[in-house]
């Protein structure tokens, strides 16, 4: 039976900027805290650099008539900070901006939606030499940064995500170190949640004052779906500690403007929070136009055994011997049965029909986007250059499935960005883990669509998913 999505759907792909634009030291772009991890020798997988990624700075008009192509109603982008505003701090660099300015004449030209995030990642290395996200004045700066931007682009885009991810930044950023700046504590993960979310309704502020009326605000979240290996008192709790860090040390602030008392509880011993000043959860709790969610596999979770021994090491978030879950290290988490991606991720297209349920009762009134979906499977071109990836064909279908059925279960869901638009630099996975739709050939830099690149813009010029 073929599922109809409403008119109006929104049919996109996403990127990030250090992923994919390469150009590292050009038209004065200086090091963000990715350029300085992946330097670092034993940081990422094969010393890979995002120096040169797919080249999408100089590459990005043929990127864009590929866009057009796969029929895409909108593309979600990020903007790299060091290369709009190189040290953190003053003066916009032209070039920089002029990039991106480019860039949204592109896609507006090709009829495509073009949806900038401000942060993905990338912070610039001399706010990180200042201490980084654990220090105020970085939440202070990315509102400076906010308005830079949207006084850049603001007469052309109406579609703005403050942070993606927050919980990566914090948590494996300054806890377990998989991510830069590649920090292991325990106590600087938890004041980097709270000056994230401080940069947002900052960065939310510096937005509505410079954008016209008709714009559109947004944070995109990476929700963890936990839930607990049975029902014991013990695991449940190990689940409800885990829903906390991952979860409401966020919409907490976000939705409610408080943190959950849970959490302070749990995290008692290493910090009474006093780093929130009066007046925070007021900014932090800025009206939404749109919530954004990323999802890509459930978490099983119970409380540790002393047979655990790095009770993390299943929490599919990269290898450390240190924890990303301050507070709460004796949780366990197990591997999800089931199919799984290159990722190790298991496929369990439930979880995101269940983060669409709650976020809908959790966020009343307020339109939902899955901003990140997709897989990394081992595609290779086969003898006549072609790339035929089913299981991501597979992946999709079943995801967008229940997406579908959140909306007639209630849910406001108004849009689907697929994660990616093409392959690139996975992070501290360098290159070899594939999540494009299209097929990058990295000698060269030929892209290649691959057949769930036209499985996918079928359904996007319909807006109907054909029968699995």
């Amino acid at each position: 039976m073929t599922l109809t999505f409403p008119p109006g759907f929104l049919w996109g792909a996403a990127s990030a900027a250090y992923q994919v634009e390469g150009a590292a030291q050009e038209d004065g772009r200086t090091p963000s805290i990715w350029d300085t991890f992946s330097h670092t020798p034993g940081k990422v997988l094969a010393g890979d650099t995002g120096d040169v990624a797919v080249d999408h700075y100089h590459r990005f008009r043929e990127d864009v008539r590929l866009m057009a192509e796969l029929n895409l109603g909108a593309y979600r982008f990020s903007v790299s900070w060091s290369r709009v505003q190189p040290t953190g701090r003053g003066p916009a660099v032209q070039r920089g901006l002029d990039f991106y300015r480019s860039l949204v004449d592109e896609l507006l030209g090709a009829g495509i939606q073009p949806v900038v995030t401000l942060y993905h990642w990338d912070l610039p290395q001399e706010l990180e030499n200042a201490g980084g996200w654990p220090e105020r004045e970085t939440a202070e700066r990315f509102a400076e940064y906010a308005g830079i931007v949207a006084g850049a682009l603001g007469d052309r885009v109406e579609f703005w995500t403050t942070l993606n991810e927050p919980w990566c930044s914090a948590f494996l950023g300054y806890g377990s170190g998989v991510h830069a700046p590649g920090r292991t504590e325990r106590l600087a993960p938890l004041r980097a949640a709270h000056h994230l979310n401080l940069a947002h309704g900052l960065g939310a502020q510096a937005l509505r004052a410079a954008l016209p009326a008709r714009a559109q605000i947004a944070i995109s979240l990476n929700p963890a779906v936990v839930r607990p290996l049975s029902d014991k008192p013990e695991d449940l709790d190990a689940a409800r500690r885990i829903d906390a860090l991952a979860n409401r040390v966020f919409t907490g602030p976000l939705l409610r403007g408080a943190y959950p008392s849970d959490l302070i509880k749990d995290t008692a011993s290493i910090t009474d929070w006093s780093f929130v000043r009066d007046g925070d959860l007021a900014v932090i709790k800025h009206p939404l136009d749109a919530l954004g969610i990323n999802y890509y596999t459930p978490s099983l979770v119970s409380a540790a055994t002393d047979n655990d021994g790095s009770p993390a090491r299943h929490d599919g978030h990269g290898a450390s011997a240190h924890s990303p879950w301050p507070g709460s290290e004796r949780v366990a988490f197990h591997q999800t049965p089931g199919e799984r991606t290159e990722m190790g991720w298991t496929i369990d297209p439930t979880g995101l029909h269940d983060l669409l349920m709650r976020y809908s009762r959790e966020a009343p009134g307020v339109p939902l986007y899955i901003t990140e979906n997709g897989a990394a499977f081992d595609d290779k071109p086969d003898a006549e250059g072609t790339v035929h990836d089913p299981r991501r064909i597979d992946y999709l279908q079943a995801h967008l499935a229940v997406a579908h059925q959140a909306i007639a279960d209630g849910a406001d869901l108004r849009g689907y960005f697929l994660w990616s638009l093409m392959d690139n630099f996975e992070w501290a996975y360098g290159y070899s883990k594939r999540f494009g739709a299209v097929y990058v050939d990295y000698p060269t830099q030929a892209r290649v669509p691959k057949s769930s690149a036209r499985w996918y813009a079928r359904v996007a010029r319909t807006g109907e998913l054909p029968a699995a």
